[in-house]
């Protein structure tokens, strides 16, 4: 297998207050079900893996996984990419440590005070 992906992007705790509510709540809203929540800690711990590697790891049908993923890339939180017939998927760890300091700065208020 080759080595994790990642995609590009904003790895950075945004200044504005709008958009740091915002980007933390489409990242929360994703991982809002346990589901989601075990297939990311999965991608993390495997690197990566195609819909039916996930599909035998939790009591879920194919269009479940496959729903919950989609919902997962829409947020930034996991890659896919096509390969052959079929599309393998990994964890975007710095989208995942993004969400923690998103989490951290939340718990901390530390928002910056020009943005208010």
């Amino acid at each position: 297998m080759r080595a994790p992906c990642d995609s590009p992007g904003a790895r950075h705790i945004p200044d504005d207050r709008a958009q740091f509510a915002d980007t933390l709540a489409r990242m929360a809203k994703a991982l809002a079900h346990p589901a989601r929540v075990e297939i990311v800690r999965f991608l993390l711990d495997t690197g990566e893996c195609v819909c039916g590697d996930i599909v035998r790891r939790l009591p879920l049908v194919q269009s479940t996984v496959s729903a919950h993923l989609k919902q997962l890339r829409e947020a930034g939180l996991v890659s896919g990419r096509r390969e052959k017939c079929c599309v393998v998927y990994c964890a975007n760890a710095g989208a995942v440590e993004l969400l923690g300091r998103l989490i951290n700065t939340l718990a901390g208020g530390q928002v910056s005070a020009a943005a208010e």
